[in-house]
């Protein structure tokens, strides 16, 4: 139930930025869905690279897109945006690199 929740409200959050209905009823719900999953959002939506996926989200919700901090990851910043703490994060071996991560101030 708990990832039924994730889900719904990052798939709001991306609706509420997207450019056009394909993004708002395609792709929204698609990188919401891919957001539970255990690796970098960029590598499960198969995107090669952090600038490929800034691309996407800046070509199809740009408002969300232009609010992310740079040195802030994806999925940190989209979970941030919903007030919760993505799946991943609990055992990511990137924490030291994830701007103000929540887990990590939560266990210092």
């Amino acid at each position: 139930m708990y990832e039924e929740h994730l889900y719904e409200a990052m798939r709001d959050l991306l609706r509420s930025h997207a450019i056009n209905g394909y993004a708002a009823h395609v792709l929204a719900p698609h990188v919401a869905r891919t957001s539970l999953a255990m690796n970098h959002l960029y590598q499960d939506l198969g995107f090669k690279s952090r600038s490929e996926m800034g691309r996407f989200m800046s070509r199809n919700f740009p408002t969300l897109a232009v609010q992310k901090p740079k040195e802030k990851l994806w999925k940190k910043f989209l979970y941030d945006e919903i007030n919760a703490v993505a799946p991943a994060c609990v055992t990511c071996n990137d924490q030291a690199t994830c701007f103000t991560c929540r887990v990590a101030e939560m266990s210092a």
